[in-house]
């Protein structure tokens, strides 16, 4: 009796799951592009909620957003990094564009209310914006000249 023959057959839901380190690579990425999107919708509210608030009721109810711009501003450099790979940063280039405009969204506003406001916090998101499209650049260059 040989080993092969004394397993047992796996049944049909084992047979079509699968397993190893890539398929937990990819649904740690597809979990990542859903966090991404509903962070980048979250922080587009919180842009606009103070203006918002203050055309409507006449007061801000919220003041700017200053240190919760810069968690914002870290999702997708988070996502750039999970896709750091030849592979999944191919498998994201749906989502690139949206990553790029939300990265320029980040630092536009948190480069506007750091230098006229004087928001000495949003400077460190300015800085993860940056890092952020130092980092798609990267990556992109790094897809067209095909290297691993």
């Amino acid at each position: 009796m040989t080993a092969e023959s004394s397993r047992p057959e796996p049944s049909s839901s084992e047979a079509s799951r699968p397993e190893g380190p890539g398929h937990q690579r990819g649904r740690r990425l597809r979990i990542g592009v859903i966090t991404f999107r509903v962070i980048f919708l979250l922080g587009l509210a919180r842009m606009f909620a103070p203006f918002l608030t203050e055309d409507l009721a006449g007061e801000a109810w919220l003041p700017p957003a200053t240190w919760e711009w810069t968690l914002c501003a870290l999702s997708p450099v988070v996502l750039i990094y999970l896709a750091r790979r030849p592979d999944d940063w191919s498998e994201i280039a749906d989502e690139r564009s949206l990553i790029k405009w939300a990265l320029v969204i980040y630092l536009f506003y948190a480069s506007l209310l750091a230098v006229g406001k004087g928001y000495l916090s949003l400077w460190m998101a300015v800085a993860v914006s940056l890092s952020g499209l130092a980092g798609m650049a990267y990556l992109n260059r790094k897809e067209q000249v095909g290297e691993d």
